[in-house]
């Protein structure tokens, strides 16, 4: 199973402080049960990614014929929290159920994918949710709902991932697959301890969702929301085998 955890863990601790009282301070990016994470440990992911991971001052020439390459993106500050949240989330389940990781994912692999040096902090931490959600049993997949495939379909197009000229039925059989219905599962599981281990989120960062499933290029295709469904605030988010253009990849695996 695949996934993505975070900072340094001294940062992290220092902003996951003992709560009492409001769950909506100004400060505080996300509660999870007695525990809140701060915006200033956010802001230090954030200073973290980008001295670690500096922008390109000049990109060499593509060969002839071909694209020139894409600079990666670093993780906003939604992305951040939600894999803060997810993370604290996914260690009391563990703790609380004994679950043992069933798989590692070293730094190196996530920092392949994301296109960022193996020392960020966020790359880490990444590596160590990922292993951490490989051992929270999802069940046997989930058969789609119509919605479910509306959505991914949704997705995909929007992503770019699916061409026009497929029509939407035929871009949801081709979807709905092993991978899709692992992830669907995934979320499920996910959703519920999200629900069990009592997350807040704030305003600004809502609706905040981790993806699951991903298309190629990171863009979300299955996301589990974490904490409140929806406000004005701006915010991030989440396959199966493609159709001509569509390759999504599995941010978690999928075990009984």
């Amino acid at each position: 199973m695949r996934a993505r955890r975070l900072v340094a863990v001294a940062s992290v601790a220092l902003g996951l402080v003992a709560l009492s009282g409001c769950r909506a301070e100004p400060g505080v990016a996300a509660y999870v049960g007695d525990l809140r994470i701060t915006e200033d440990v956010v802001t230090g992911v954030v200073d973290d990614l980008r001295a670690k991971n500096p922008t390109p001052t000049g990109q060499p020439e593509a060969p002839e014929g071909q694209p020139p390459a894409q600079v990666p993106q670093l993780p906003d500050r939604g992305q951040i929290v939600s894999m803060l949240v997810l993370s604290e989330v996914c260690e009391r389940l563990s703790a609380d159920k004994n679950y043992q990781p069933r798989g590692q994912v070293a730094p190196e692999q996530v920092a392949q994918q994301l296109g960022l040096s193996p020392d960020t902090g966020f790359v880490r931490q990444s590596a160590e949710l990922y292993n951490c959600l490989s051992g929270v049993p999802t069940g046997a997949p989930a058969e789609p709902t119509a919605q479910d495939l509306a959505d991914v379909v949704a997705a995909g197009r929007k992503a770019g991932a699916i061409p026009a000229d497929v029509p939407d039925e035929a871009a949801a059989r081709q979807l709905d697959g092993e991978q899709l219905r692992g992830a669907l599962a995934t979320r499920k599981s996910l959703a519920e301890a999200v629900a069990a281990y009592d997350v807040t989120v704030n305003p600004r960062y809502r609706p905040l969702e981790f993806p699951v499933l991903s298309f190629s290029g990171n863009a979300p295709a299955v996301s589990v929301p974490l904490g409140e469904a929806g406000s004005d605030g701006v915010t991030d988010v989440s396959t199966p085998d493609p159709l001509p253009t569509v390759a999504p990849e599995a941010a978690g695996g999928t075990h009984s």
